[in-house]
């Protein structure tokens, strides 16, 4: 049977990984996008870049950070800036490729869009201020006894070319220009991005627009390369190459634990920063339940089901303690709730697969009782689904604490609270965990809060985890295998850190200093 294929139009689209700022050659393996929702290919057809040019982008970025890791805040803020006007001039056919490669609507286009270019300019901001990268000076003592004191001065500096890896579920905000790339560019790292297969003609246009800014700015070509590729050859030749210095990933926990590992191995080993997976558990405490089980059930359903279930803080499982009418209450409304929303496509095959396995694997565990699961098609939409389990099965079950990436939930009856806090002890780290909560609920909830505040980045309380606002005290990520390594957030202006790291200069004449550490920042 022949597929249907479909192009996009009107924007130019060649289909090749940007290196240098220009299109490299074709590779001899092709692979186009799929519309999740129709199924047809859509074109052009991409390329996967071949051995030579990975190596040739990782040479590039390394020559260029000889002189952008020395860049001033000011001149990078500059290029930041540059990066959002390019991509909102752009204009709808961003937001025509991002709905046909994805399957999601217009309005998550919109929004990523703009939270993508406020990204920008919020990192362009936090530069062009300077104290971000943390200036410390301490004079020179030359009468201390018994020693003296040499003059110190300290501040962060830029790791190096930075490998970012795009995601699936957020074609903008964590994609190309997204708040890996964005961090990176803003502490002074030549970032080389691995577009993901998904939406590869998004990838371009934004791609372009990177391109287009650095030539507007200037910059040696070498700050930013796209890399097209399907499979895992070209992610693993990335971050092998001596030039990178670090990687950003936001994908699966296999993958993501794959590509750590190589990091870790390589001769000289480099940080990873990788999302990888969360079932952000709710907690539903009596009083709460008591007191709005509607409200709670059908808020749940919501976050459950947006994006068709495909966010990483998607509130995968909920505890509570079961018995009288509430409780019975919550469980039919959140039935009825998820029941009555429509099918939607998914990201692509492989999330689709996943999914289909994910209830499977689920559904089959003695003890687990299925109250909603309508199946899935081959190659069509997929519909919520709701478990449920008593928390004893829940704590001896590990395949019960994997993340289904999709509109799933599992919910796990506690007898008590002494129960519930047993449960949440035996969970892996979380990005996220939510403490629904009422009347005199948190005077018995002492060791569920500090049990939690192990387990996770963000901690809420009375609302829901999908939604991560982008600002200063924003934490995305947690324990593994919510992240890598949770003392950094991939989302705010604290994702900055990840890419640099501390330099000490002793006695050092000014001809030697960064501009924030020199005269003026003594004055």
């Amino acid at each position: 049977m022949t597929r249907r294929t479909a192009h996009i139009s009107p924007v130019q689209l060649n289909g090749h990984s940007l290196i240098g700022g220009e299109p490299v050659s074709a590779g001899e393996e092709v692979f186009c996008a799929v519309n999740p929702a129709t199924g047809e290919d859509l074109l052009p057809t991409y390329h996967t870049v071949g051995a030579a040019s990975i190596k040739r982008a990782g040479e590039l970025a390394a020559e260029t950070f000889a002189t952008y890791g020395r860049s001033t805040g000011a001149q990078r803020a500059v290029f930041l800036r540059g990066i959002a006007a390019e991509i909102e001039e752009v204009g709808d056919i961003l937001l025509e490729c991002f709905t046909l490669e994805s399957g999601l609507p217009r309005g998550r286009a919109e929004g990523e869009r703009a939270r993508t270019c406020d990204q920008l300019r919020m990192f362009a901001d936090l530069v062009a201020a300077g104290t971000w990268c943390r200036p410390v000076i301490d004079p020179a003592l030359p009468e201390r006894k018994p020693q003296p004191r040499p003059e110190l001065r300290s501040m962060l500096r830029p790791i190096g070319p930075v490998a970012v890896f795009g995601p699936a579920n957020f074609p903008l905000a964590f994609g190309v220009a997204g708040g890996d790339t964005a961090s990176a560019l803003a502490a002074g790292c030549p970032v080389i991005v691995k577009a993901h297969s998904s939406h590869p003609c998004t990838s371009e246009i934004v791609g372009h627009a990177v391109v287009e800014a650095a030539r507007r700015c200037g910059l040696p070509p070498g700050v930013f390369a796209l890399l097209f590729g399907g499979g895992r050859k070209v992610g693993q030749a990335l971050v092998r190459h001596p030039a990178v210095r670090g990687v950003g990933f936001t994908g699966s926990k296999v993958a993501g634990r794959e590509l750590f590992d190589l990091c870790a191995n390589r001769p000289v080993p480099i940080p990873f920063f990788g999302e990888l997976s969360s079932i952000n558990p709710v907690c539903l405490l009596p009083g709460a339940l008591a007191a709005r089980p509607s409200v709670i059930a059908t808020s749940l359903a919501a976050s459950v089901t947006l994006g068709c279930g495909q966010f990483c803080t998607n509130p995968g499982l909920v505890l509570y303690i079961p018995g009288g009418r509430e409780a019975e209450e919550f469980v039919t409304v959140l039935t009825r709730q998820l029941a009555m929303v429509p099918a939607a496509p998914m990201l692509n095959a492989a999330t689709r697969r996943s999914y289909a396995e994910g209830l499977e694997r689920t559904g089959r565990v003695t003890g687990v009782e299925t109250l909603l699961c309508a199946g899935t098609e081959t190659g069509g939409p997929v519909r919520p689904a709701l478990f449920r389990c008593p928390a004893t099965v829940f704590r001896q079950q590990s395949v019960l604490h994997e993340e289904i990436f999709g509109p799933a939930t599992l919910l796990v009856t506690c007898r008590d609270m002494a129960e519930m806090v047993e449960t949440v002890g035996v969970m892996e780290g979380q990005l996220t965990a939510t403490v629904h909560q009422a009347g005199a609920d948190l005077s018995c909830a002492t060791d569920l809060l500090a049990l939690l505040e192990q387990r996770v980045g963000r901690l809420i309380f009375d609302g829901y985890p999908t939604g991560v606002e982008v600002c200063p005290a924003m934490v995305h990520s947690g324990p593994w295998p919510a992240s890598t390594d949770s003392r950094f957030t991939s989302v705010g202006p604290g994702g900055i850190l990840r890419w640099v790291r501390p330099i000490c200069w002793q006695n050092a004449p000014a001809a030697a200093l960064p501009g924030e550490l020199g005269p003026a920042a003594s004055a």
